[in-house]
């Protein structure tokens, strides 16, 4: 291992000059390629008013004005575009995009051109920071090609000089030295160039940072649909196998050791409470394997929906609960597990906790969304940070970006309210 580590490194070293002088050649060219592009934009602001030295007047002055304008909006995209693809080709650095405008008449989309941050932000780089770069450009060419010509003085006079005739004295030597200089800084300059041009093109031309936080939160927002629905999924999945698999055993075992435990009379009393122990543990595991079903996801609420699950629900609470389900079209599938879920919560902690003796549930659809209404006379002082249970309500709501509030006075009654968005 030490071996093969060593070799590494040794590798490494043998490959830093190389690194080092294909990034500063990365460097110089980015910056003295960009020359012609930073220089489109100037020239097309300042273009159109040479056509006041052919003809000076009041109407030249307004052509003049709305064809600089008209050029610099047409070319700013195609700018844009080729810096983008510069940073990208050159120096792998990857600009995002502004997202797409939607689909409009041309006229609307022009006008909403005109009147985004993008477009703005955009010429500000192309009109300000673009000659900047240019100049910078001009800079390291003139670096290279300024240093070069310096460093290269002594071998072209050497070269030019007749045998035995060649003189060299403290000017030649000057001037190769500054060239020599020259182009040990040649590379700092490409640098700088390209450094400052990648900071102004990140800042301008890619999304803002309010875009780039929206963008952020809706792809934050989408995954987090994806799990929770990904999640639901998966619990109907393991409800269905466990109905039509591990279940559907219990039952034949139960049955068949009810019937065991029915006609077979004639055994020792020690076999026949055997069987009957044996009846009485399969029907309790039956029970509690058909609670836990329920407790995954319920049946009837993929097959009838909330208004059968919650009467369901209200039907095996110890205390009288009514119901009222308005929901004229059915949410999807994760928000109506998420509602069922909140209100079976619900109800398990006015039986614990509340010491109600009624309670009622209201559920209703009001365009996109879907609200909850919980309501017991039991004692209030609910808390959610007492262990009872609300903070996970809250937190299955805010799954599905709804909202919970508990109105819960000492002596109560306590009312949860919950909206669930439903737009699906």
């Amino acid at each position: 291992m030490a071996t093969i580590a060593a070799g590494r490194r040794g590798r490494r070293l043998m490959l830093a000059p190389v690194r080092a002088l294909a990034a500063v050649a990365r460097d110089s060219t980015f910056a003295v390629s960009g020359i012609p592009v930073h220089l489109i934009g100037i020239a097309a602001l300042t273009g159109p008013w040479a056509l006041l030295f052919v003809h000076v007047g009041k109407w030249s002055v307004l052509c003049a004005a709305v064809l600089s304008v008209a050029l610099v909006l047409a070319v700013r995209a195609p700018l844009t575009f080729i810096q983008r693809h510069r940073c990208w080709s050159l120096l792998g650095i990857d600009i995002p995009r502004m997202p797409a405008p939607p689909d409009a008449p041309p006229v609307r989309r022009m006008l909403d051109s005109l009147r985004a941050e993008s477009t703005w932000r955009q010429l500000t780089y192309h009109l300000t920071v673009g000659p900047v770069m240019a100049l910078c450009g001009l800079l390291t060419l003139g670096a290279w090609a300024g240093s070069a010509g310096l460093a290269g003085t002594y071998l072209y006079r050497f070269a030019m000089s007749a045998p035995g005739q060649f003189q060299y004295g403290k000017p030649l030597i000057v001037l190769t030295a500054a060239g020599i200089a020259g182009l040990l800084l040649a590379p700092f300059v490409g640098w700088a160039a390209t450094w400052l041009d990648v900071r102004a093109a990140k800042a301008l031309l890619g999304p803002s940072r309010s875009v780039e936080l929206e963008r952020r939160v809706e792809t934050l927002s989408e995954s987090r649909a994806g799990v929770v629905d990904a999640a639901d999924a998966e619990r109907r999945r393991i409800e269905r196998d466990l109905h039509d698999g591990a279940q559907q055993r219990l039952v034949s075992l139960a049955m068949n050791l009810g019937m065991a435990r029915e006609n077979l009379s004639d055994m020792p009393e020690d076999a026949r409470r055997v069987i009957a122990e044996a009846h009485d543990e399969a029907k309790e595991a039956l029970a509690e394997l058909r609670t836990l079903v329920r407790g995954l996801h319920p049946a009837v609420l993929e097959d009838r929906g909330l208004d059968a699950a919650l009467s369901g629900i209200a039907a095996r609470a110890p205390l009288p609960v009514r119901v009222t389900v308005d929901v004229p079209r059915r949410a999807s599938p994760t928000v109506e597990a998420v509602a069922y879920f909140v209100v079976s919560e619900c109800l398990t902690n006015i039986a614990r906790h509340a010491g109600a003796s009624q309670a009622a549930v209201d559920v209703r659809r009001a365009g996109d969304i879907l609200h909850i209404r919980v309501l017991d006379n039991g004692a209030g002082g609910a808390d959610p940070g007492n262990g009872t249970g609300l903070a996970s309500l809250a937190q299955r709501a805010r799954s599905v970006d709804g909202r919970l509030h508990i109105d819960s006075p000492a002596g109560g009654p306590t009312i949860v309210t919950v909206e669930l968005p439903c737009g699906s």
